[in-house]
């Protein structure tokens, strides 16, 4: 079974390799307005990208735990289905 992890993935933090080194090429632009624009541009992108990361985490992590709840469920309806047939066949054989 498969239990995601509520703590922050080191891994799943970094970013991809183009974005990390898009942010090497434009940190050593030289400084002017369009130096700071494409800064700005690129921080937006960066934060964007971990916070869609982050959002996938947790979609994974709550379907994870929706197929536990759901395998939970399915026993305790199958727990439930024989106690009411053996409930049945007693009341029956009286």
């Amino acid at each position: 079974m498969d239990y995601a992890s509520r703590l922050p993935n080191p891994e799943a933090e970094e970013l991809p390799k183009e974005l990390s080194d898009l942010g090497r090429r434009i940190a050593v632009l030289n400084a002017g307005s369009r130096h700071q624009d494409l800064q700005q541009a690129y921080d937006q992108v960066v934060e964007s990208v971990k916070r869609r990361r982050r959002i996938l985490n947790l979609v994974q992590e709550a379907l994870s735990q929706l197929r536990l709840d759901i395998k939970y469920l399915m026993f305790d309806l199958e727990v439930t289905r024989s106690e009411r047939d053996e409930l049945r066949q007693r009341l029956e054989s009286e």
